[in-house]
């Protein structure tokens, strides 16, 4: 089913969503100065939001980018991301 029309099944779109929705809250606990609307991506607009992380952050470029595709591939070891953090 494809309730937005998107030619995007429903179930991926969610996932997809949820994924984003907990790298944004990994990388807000990263740099805990980030804000939703700093982490809000405009299709297009790459190179202004990394340059808008990179001034909140005070990290190069190379190093936000980094991160998010470690975090994105699942192979960060940060222990602020949400998936790696281990509950007794």
């Amino acid at each position: 089913m494809d309730v937005n029309n998107n030619s995007i099944g429903d179930n991926t779109e969610l996932r997809a969503r949820g994924n984003w929705n907990e790298i944004k809250g990994a990388a807000k606990q990263k740099w805990g100065q980030l804000t939703d609307d700093d982490l809000t991506y405009d299709e297009g607009k790459q190179d202004e939001w990394f340059g808008r992380l990179q001034e909140k952050t005070g990290h190069a470029i190379d190093e936000i980018k980094d991160w998010f595709s470690k975090t994105f591939s699942g192979t960060d070891n940060d222990s602020n991301r949400p998936s790696n953090q281990r509950y007794n």
